[in-house]
């Protein structure tokens, strides 16, 4: 068994790598992405891209895509209720410094006054990619390349520490299988 010490030096030890991270994307001159990483990022504010989608597979022919539309859209709101009314009050991570880390100011978008931990706006992309791509498996990669596209630009823009979209990637996997059994469940 460890001992006591173990936890938070392992926990040290990954606040480290994960500033380290964060400092890394900073330091990185991208002026190629930066424009379309920080429109990105502000499309997938309060999940527009999500349920852009949704209504277009809502549209579609078929119980398939309705039933995927239904599902994501369902694993969007459990994954912004567990991110934003519960991660974020519990662990209360400040926001990353961009202006001490530098990051470049067309990087920027306006920065929440939520807490940082755990990324909302990953949490809700991943969850509604996974929720639609197990209904509707070809729209899986292009969804679940959309969603890592979208937590990347969440550390890309300074708001978010690379561990905080991490965090929100797990939290979107468990939305998405309680969505998906819900769904399952209505019929």
């Amino acid at each position: 068994m460890p001992d006591r010490n173990t936890v938070p030096a392992v926990l040290r030890d990954l606040r480290a790598v994960d500033g380290a991270l964060y400092a890394a994307v900073a330091a990185t001159p991208t002026p190629a992405l930066d424009r379309a990483l920080r429109l990105l990022s502000h499309a997938a504010d309060h999940s527009k891209i999500s349920f852009g989608v949704a209504a277009g597979l809502a549209l579609l022919p078929g119980r398939r895509p309705r039933r995927a539309a239904l599902a994501g859209v369902v694993s969007v709101g459990l994954a912004s209720a567990a991110a934003n009314l519960f991660g974020k009050r519990m662990v209360r991570r400040h926001r990353p410094d961009r202006e001490d880390a530098q990051v470049a100011v067309a990087r920027h978008v306006p920065m929440p006054e939520s807490a940082s931990f755990p990324s909302g706006h990953t949490a809700s992309a991943t969850a509604f990619a996974t929720a639609v791509g197990v209904v509707l498996p070809p729209a899986a990669f292009p969804l679940g390349s959309l969603a890592v596209a979208v937590g990347y630009s969440r550390v890309h823009t300074g708001v978010h520490y690379p561990g905080d979209v991490a965090a929100g990637a797990v939290l979107g996997f468990a939305a998405a299988a309680v969505s998906l059994g819900v769904v399952r469940r209505l019929g």
